[in-house]
């Protein structure tokens, strides 16, 4: 069974900085598109970051593109986002989500129906 664990959400003061984990298991991810997308209360879920387990399609949203970085470890399949220099705007639900092969096309890499799995989600509040 595929899941997808998000971890390391909480509340942050604006400037400050944190660290989501999205755990992989269930079967091999190394040919995935990952990705990480928010959603903010009465807001659309919005795409945030993906990226591949070798490190290719890496895309940011205009909105956090110098603030956030996507990684991965492939030998422990997690996926991770740093958020630095955090905005009240960024409060949100982050979502871990996997997009299985044959993966979508970059034109819609940013759009939730693209991916197969995601995580339950972990909040993210950011204080001003």
């Amino acid at each position: 069974q595929v899941q997808l664990e998000e971890s390391g959400g909480g509340l942050v003061q604006a400037g400050g900085s944190v660290r989501l984990s999205c755990q992989a298991s269930g079967r091999t991810f190394s040919r995935d598109v990952m990705a990480w997308f928010r959603q903010a209360p009465g807001k659309e879920r919005e795409f945030v970051a993906s990226t591949t387990w070798y490190g290719g399609r890496i895309y940011y949203a205009d909105s956090v593109k110098g603030r956030f970085t996507i990684s991965r470890d492939s030998a422990s399949n997690t996926v991770f986002l740093q958020m630095n220099s955090l905005k009240p705007e960024d409060t949100a639900v982050y979502y871990c989500a996997a997009d299985p092969p044959p993966v979508a096309i970059v034109s819609t890499l940013r759009l939730p129906s693209s991916y197969d799995y995601w995580g339950q989600g972990t909040q993210v509040t950011v204080s001003s």
